[in-house]
């Protein structure tokens, strides 16, 4: 089912490695693994995987510089493994480009399922003959082949940020709550820490005006139309 889905894990602790590795193959992902920052970066740049799996706390490179680095040169989703569920640590791997985090100790189950969540937020959308384009401004997007220009160039988003662009696109004026915005884009609306949308909707704001989007205090955000 899953056979053609690489995943790339980087974790230095063995036991959860193996363990985890073992997990993602009994559910027919293809698995390659690091122990080290370094060396998971030489194997992403390698083998393109799908999916990038990278605990935060890594010798010669960490979770969160190695985030980095692979958003610097790809759209490929990145899940982070948090061991302390650290404020400071999460919101810096978001902040560096990882789509959502784990924390340790974690079922293996919801990370399988937080892997397909990514794997289907970055799946290609079949584009008709003629897409329709919405207008914010000087902000045009594309909902179908999921294509944002401001000012009529191209801007370079990640799938989570395209997800949730589409969110707010399909309710220009509306309030969105932040656990509605957990359920829709990142498909799960248990145990869901907001600070995964904040720290997106700020990425978002840095690239399409901070303006167009506002935050109606107590309540989620809205996009401006």
């Amino acid at each position: 089912m899953h056979a053609a889905q690489d995943v790339l894990l980087v974790e230095d602790d063995e036991l959860i490695r193996e363990a985890t590795r073992l997990t993602l193959e009994e559910r027919g992902y293809g698995v390659r693994t690091a122990a080290d920052g370094l060396t998971g970066l030489a194997l992403f740049r390698e083998r393109h995987p799908d999916v990038a799996v990278l605990d935060i706390m890594l010798p010669g490179l960490n979770g969160v510089s190695l985030a980095g680095r692979i958003r610097e040169e790809s759209g490929v989703p990145v899940l982070l493994i948090s061991a302390r569920n650290d404020p400071v640590d999460v919101v810096m791997g978001l902040e560096a480009g990882a789509d959502d985090y784990v924390t340790k100790p974690f079922d293996g189950p919801v990370l399988v399922a937080r892997i397909r969540s990514l794997l289907r937020r970055a799946a290609p959308a079949e584009q008709p003959a003629e897409s329709p384009r919405l207008r914010f401004g000087d902000l045009e997007f594309c909902p179908v082949s999921l294509t944002a220009h401001r000012g009529g160039k191209p801007l370079a988003l990640t799938t989570t940020e395209l997800k949730l662009l589409s969110e707010f696109a399909a309710s220009p004026g509306n309030v969105l709550s932040r656990d509605l915005l957990l359920e829709r884009v990142w498909d799960y609306a248990w145990s869901g820490d907001t600070r995964v949308v904040d720290v997106h909707v700020q990425r978002l704001r840095s690239k399409i005006g901070r303006e167009r989007i506002e935050t109606v205090r107590g309540f989620g955000y809205k996009l401006r139309p």
